[in-house]
């Protein structure tokens, strides 16, 4: 390389610093080092000012830069030789002595290479290479390069040097300088290259990152340092690769959003310009490019310190519009997010809920499942970071179709309410937020999956009342739980518990089976036992192979079944069944086999068997925790509830467990705290108390003796003078209790028959109960005097007279305390007949006749038996409803159910259209339980058809669910008991169809068969319970229905045989049933696979020779449009099979039987003018524009809108609305007979002004058009109150 001319020396010589010889390529390359360190000496120690010896030694720095030096092989040269140049550079600044561009850049590329000896912090040149580094970073030597015009390369190699060599053995003083070299670099130049920005960015790369944490952390504080110098370059970057597209402008276009997280996370406002970019990229088409921009996002927004959504609005409610992302990864991602945003921004759950609310009602299951997670892991953090609204998402998804959902609700809002409830982790205040959890989890208990019950038994064990608690801390947990339920959780509380000890009885009975001797009875017993037990465990299907198989053990196992009986034993404790279930857990366990399905069913079972809460020891602590509260000195108000509530509650526990664990109270310390409750003035306590003692004191006259004498004056007591309710526990508590219960009982009645005043009612309450129930408990022992009772005081003194006027508000249901002592008192006196009756179970004195025709006619008057309008309409209420609610208790007693006439059976049916809401409604539930029960005979399901007609949408949703339950239980019955093939007549649900179209052929509303609307509404009443019949064709069950009804039209009413308008309407009723059948199911014209069996009480044999002429038309087939055996029929046809008896009054075209004159492609129900309404169809009444409601307040008063009407309309209690068309009595009543009809009563005559009009309420049929709106017509009241 050549020089310039005034660079040289005057006498062309080097100079080198004394006692330094020259350097030369002759020389051994350890004296080159001896002397360059020599050199490095005289060069560090000199500094800018020394102009002489700059002068002096230009030539050596020229020669210093020879290839020689530069190129040498030797480490220790190169290193020296840096050194060196890095001096002459700080001591010639500003101006370097090297002016070539050429030999700078190799200079600068020399040096550069020499830093990588920085790596090696160990090597004892590390000293030197330390000083190199600083004297460049503190001269910013490299900032010649800039006037170089390929200086990025420089740069580069510069930056890959140092962020290679840098690792964990520098100390801060390394770094410092490496930053002060690059940072002068980025911050003093131009600008910054893509290939420079690559260098740098790559550090922050997971892969490099995870390699290289301290080059990360170099580029970290670098990019941080250079923010505003750098940002610009980010910009431009990230737009050629995220909005243009150019991915081959660098090799980190892959790792955009990568970087894009990293570079957020150093500094916010390296990205300003990147933001926008982004939102951008939120609407792309492709769905896997916006799920990374998403995954980006949630990264950032969630991130802790993150305050990118309060700075970028736009961008954050872009981000929350994918949330409704078509992609379901893209909506999944979100609601991942969510969980980290509550956590971490506690301020934009508001944001949040909104798109959380939809996302809970995804239709992936996935998607619900996270939205519970995501809720539930911060509510877990800080229950301050969900809203209400948000745990209420969880909790509508504890009812969710999918059951990993539900699990994941449950179990959630378990974990929630054992860490802030039951642990108090976040003060009372957060407690009392999710205090309904408790509730809401046991309600779960009312549905129908096994699973869902296994779960919450499973939740009640571990996490609301955890069993692993010592017994008085574990019963504190439940006594305090039971006092702040709600009346439905208590009561799912109360099944769950029963159901646990049906399971236990169930494999007790099963035990029992296995020590009899082998025998096929013996076996098929076992086998129906095990049925029934694998109803209760998850997956029937597979427990029931199960379930053989841990049968088959026992069998063979004595020891197992020993451990078995001592688990399920009345007297097993707490402890006792853990060591129990860990025996028999112990002894099915295969090692060998880890995942063990057999073992996990078991478990299952045994959980459900095994007493893990209740056993005398408990008993004992819930008994010392009620005397607490009743002494003052519990905790009662510390756990929010009152000591009276506690009491209360407390007793009403102890009650429930005295039914399930009876024999755990039996010691004089539970009894004598019993008896202290008993002379507490509160009634509810004191009732409690009796029944605990009827439930559990079998064993008190033997081994407690003295309990004994204190217990029998108080029952004796509480028999005569106590509330009606403690009266009858009393009475069974002595029957149940003592062995000389007829010296007890006799006792109480004779005082009690005695003091028998019809004109005090009030005081007649409680005896007339106590002697009902003895009456009932011992009818042997008081039959004739309770005869002369019934006889003398109770029908002709009681029921027979009126001694008080009723209240004539006009209302027609009254709270129980505004009802009058007197009714009260023949409410009583009704039940006492009806025990008594139940009691002597025969009819042999035909008092049951009697008390049925007294019941029918107090149905037949309404409830005013003496007919002197003293009664007010709500005390008549309740009298109705007492005698329809009589005769279905007699019923359920065979003796009596056979004596009870068909008009007695439609006249009792007909109260469930009562006027009265409330008679309707208690009067439903009562006869729906008594069916589900199996106690009540099948016919009485039929009165369920006539809630088609109740004008409250809720009462009729609530006859439907009661058709499903009970259809539902007396299927099942059938299926898992064989002897029930014997009794389907009685059993089958489907032929409850012929007591249906009797039912409603005596229906009092059905007057004219031709009529439309009447028409309209039979098909109501019969879609009502054929729908439910129908939603499945079993058995081929739809053709047996045909059948049947086919089959009914061959007989007559056995009511009525030789009258023909009877029968006529019973023939219509069947030509409705056979439309609606065949037009809802095209299987039902198969063959049937039995011939139905109709009952001889309804219906005569059937008519062998040709039916009448006049019923010819009504017996003839159907014409139903679209179905192969009922061709379709022209209109002249149609009117050619008009009945001779059709009325003047009729619509054109209507006949007596068959629909032909209706127009092929209408519905029957559907007249050729009336318009489709859905009105009405909510609350079952509609007023007339400009009609102001009326103020009554339990009814509504109807007008007429039709012809004018009678001087009387006489349309029957308890019935919608029915149009004038329709009105009118049967002809049975015409003629003054009709014994078993009800009394009609006169309504005034509307004056036609400002009364509202109420439109009947139109039943949805599926698959066809819904019924119109009915015309206003002759009303009267109807009470809609709910």
């Amino acid at each position: 390389m050549e020089f310039p001319q005034q660079q040289k020396p005057a006498e062309g010589k080097i100079t080198y610093p004394p006692g330094v010889k020259e350097i030369t390529d002759k020389i051994s390359n350890d004296e080159v080092v001896k002397r360059l360190k020599m050199v490095v000496k005289t060069f560090m120690d000199m500094d800018q000012d020394s102009e002489d010896e700059k002068q002096q030694y230009l030539a050596l720095a020229l020669h210093l830069a020879s290839e020689f030096f530069l190129r040498n092989p030797n480490k220790d040269v190169r290193l020296l030789v840096a050194c060196c140049l890095a001096d002459i550079f700080r001591i010639y600044a500003p101006e370097a002595p090297y002016t070539s561009h050429d030999k700078l850049k190799d200079i600068f590329l020399f040096i550069t290479r020499q830093l990588k000896g920085l790596e090696d912090t160990k090597s004892p040149q590390f000293n030197r290479y330390f000083y190199l580094l600083e004297n460049l970073a503190w001269v910013k030597s490299y900032n010649i390069c800039f006037e170089l015009e390929d200086c990025n390369e420089i740069f580069i190699q510069l930056f890959k040097t140092l962020f290679s060599v840098i690792n964990t053995s520098h100390n801060q003083k390394v770094q410092m300088h490496m930053l002060d070299l690059m940072s002068s670099i980025i911050t003093e130049g131009d600008g910054v290259t893509q290939e420079l920005l690559d260098s740098i960015l790559i550090n922050l790369i997971p892969a490099h990152k995870n390699l290289n944490k301290q080059a990360y952390d170099l580029a970290r504080v670098l990019l941080k340092r250079t923010v505003q110098a750098i940002e610009t370059c980010i910009a431009y970057f990230f737009n050629q690769v995220l909005v243009l597209g150019k991915s081959s402008v660098s090799d980190l276009s892959e790792h955009v959003f990568d970087l894009i997280q990293e570079l957020f996370a150093i500094d916010p406002h390296l990205l300003v310009s990147v933001m926008p970019q982004l939102e951008f990229k939120l609407k792309s088409n492709d769905g896997e490019e916006r799920l990374a921009v998403v995954r980006l996002l949630a990264k950032l927004f969630g991130a802790r310190d993150s305050e990118l959504a309060n700075q970028n609005r736009p961008l954050w409610q872009c981000f929350l519009g994918r949330f409704n992302d078509i992609h379901v990864p893209v909506r999944l991602e979100c609601v991942k997010f969510a969980s980290h945003c509550l956590m971490n921004h506690p301020d934009l759950a508001k944001d949040l809920t909104e798109y959380l609310k939809v996302r809970s009602h995804d239709p992936e299951e996935a998607i619900r499942h996270d939205v519970i997670v995501t809720i539930i892991n911060a509510g877990k953090k800080d229950l301050n970071l969900v809203n209400d609204q948000l745990l209420g998402f969880v909790r509508e998804r504890t009812l969710d179709k999918r059951w990993r959902v539900r699990k994941e609700a449950m179990m959630g809002l378990a974990q929630l309410y054992k860490k802030y409830c039951l642990h108090h982790e976040a003060g009372k205040e957060s407690a009392q937020k999710i205090s309904w959890i408790k509730d809401k989890l046991l309600h779960i208990y009312y549905q129908n999956s096994i699973d869902d019950k296994l779960l919450v038994e499973k939740i009640f064990a571990q996490y609301m009342v955890p069993h692993s608690l010592e017994t008085e801390e574990k019963m504190k947990c439940l006594y305090y739980l039971y006092a702040c339920l709600d009346p439905n959780a208590v009561k799912a509380l109360n099944e769950m518990w029963k159901c646990q000890n049906m399971l236990r009885g169930l494999v007790r009975e099963l035990l029992d089976l296995h020590k009899l001797p082998p025998s096929e009875a013996n076996n098929t017993a076992m086998f129906g036992k095990l049925l029934t037990i694998t109803k209760n465990l998850p997956d029937p299907g597979k427990a029931q192979d199960f379930m053989k198989k841990f049968n088959q053990v026992l069998a063979e196992d004595e020891k197992l079944r020993a451990q078995l009986e001592q688990l399920i034993s009345p007297t097993c404790s707490c402890k006792q069944a853990e060591v129990c279930v860990r025996e028999i857990t112990r002894k099915l366990t295969f090692p060998k086999q880890p995942a063990n399905p057999f073992l996990e069913m078991v478990k299952f079972l045994l959980e459900r068997i095994a007493p893990v809460h209740i056993d005398s020891e408990a008993i004992s602590a819930l008994v010392k925790l009620l005397n607490k509260s009743i002494e003052g000195t519990a905790d009662d108000e510390e756990e929010g509830v009152t000591p009276d509530t506690a009491i209360r509650s407390g007793l009403e526990l102890l009650k429930v467990l005295s039914f399930t664990h009876p024999t755990s109270f039996h010691s004089a310390e539970t009894y004598e705290s019993l008896l202290q409750c008993l002379k507490m003035e509160d009634d509810k306590v004191a009732e409690a108390a009796i029944q605990i003692f009827r439930n559990t004191g079998q064993k008190i006259e033997t081994e407690l003796p003295q309990i004994r004498s204190t217990l029998i004056p108080i029952l004796h007591q509480k028999a005569k003078r106590g509330t009606p309710h403690q009266a009858k526990q009393a009475v069974h508590c002595i029957h149940a209790i003592f062995h000389n219960k007829e010296v007890q009982l006799a006792q109480i009645f004779e005082p009690l028959s005695r003091s028998l005043n019809a004109d005090v009612p009030e005081q007649l309450i409680t005896p007339l109960v106590a002697l009902g129930h003895i009456s009932m408990l011992a009818p042997d022992q008081f039959a004739s005097p309770m005869k002369s009772i019934v006889a003398n005081f109770i029908v002709k003194d009681l029921l027979m007279n009126d001694r008080s006027v009723g209240n004539r508000n006009g209302k027609l249901w009254s709270t129980d305390e505004e009802v009058s002592p007197e009714v009260l008192a023949k409410v009583q006196a009704i039940k006492l007949l009806v025990r008594w009756l139940l009691g002597m179970k025969n009819n042999q004195s035909k008092s049951a006749n009697s008390t049925l025709r007294l019941l029918s006619a107090m149905l037949v008057s309404e409830g005013d038996l003496t007919e002197q309008k003293k009664i007010s309409k709500s005390d008549m209420s309740r009298l109705r409803l007492a005698a329809g609610s009589a005769i279905l208790k007699l019923a359920q007693e065979p003796c009596y159910h056979e004596i009870i006439t068909p008009e007695q059976f439609q006249l009792c049916g007909l109260v469930i259209n009562d006027e009265c809401y409330q008679v309707r409604q208690i009067f439903a539930q009562k006869l729906h339980l008594a069916l589900a029960k199996l106690l009540l005979p099948l016919e009485y399901l039929a009165v369920f058809a006539l809630c088609a007609k109740d004008p409250v949408k809720e009462r009729r949703a609530h006859a439907r669910q009661c058709l499903l339950k009970n259809i539902s239980v007396r299927r099942e019955y059938i299926k898992q008991n064989p002897m029930a093939q014997e009794k389907l007549v009685s059993l089958l649900p489907e032929y409850v169809v012929p007591y249906m179209i009797h039912l409603l052929a005596h229906d009092p509303d059905f007057t004219k068969p031709q009529d439309l609307e009447q028409l309209r509404d039979l098909k109501e009443c019969l879609w009502f319970m054929l729908e439910v019949l129908m939603t499945k064709n079993e058995n081929n069950s739809h053709a047996f229905l045909r059948k049947m009804v086919e089959n009914i039209k061959q007989t007559k009413d056995a009511q009525a045989p030789d009258d023909p308008k009877t029968n006529e309407k019973l023939y219509v009723v069947c030509d409705v049933a056979l439309f609606v059948i065949t037009n809802k199911s095209t299987a039902c014209h198969l063959e049937s696979p039995k011939d139905p069996v109709l009952p001889t009480k309804f219906f005569t044999p059937p008519d062998k020779p040709k039916p009448n002429p006049v019923l010819g038309t009504v017996n003839k087939p159907l014409s139903v449009t679209g179905r192969r055996p009922y061709t379709k029929s022209a209109p002249l046809e149609a009117g050619s099979n008009l009945s001779s008896n059709s009325e003047p009054c009729s619509p054109p075209g209507s006949h007596t039987g068959g629909f032909g004159h209706l127009e092929p492609d209408r519905p029957f129900w559907k007249s050729p003018q009336e318009p489709s309404s859905e009105t009405g169809q909510a609350s079952g009444r509609k007023w007339d524009a400009g009609a102001p409601p009326s103020s009554t307040e339990n009814s509504v008063t109807c007008q007429t809108t039709a012809a004018p009407p009678p001087a009387v309309n006489k349309p029957r209690r308890g019935r919608p609305p029915k149009s004038l068309a329709g009105g009118g009595a049967s002809s049975a009543e015409k003629e003054g007979g009709g014994a078993g009809r009800g009394r009609k009563r006169a309504v005034p005559a509307s004056d036609g002004t400002g009364t509202p009009t109420v439109e009947p309420i139109t039943i949805k049929i599926p698959k066809q058009q819904d019924t119109d709106a009915k015309r206003s017509a002759p009303q009267r009241q109807m009470d809609l109150q709910r």
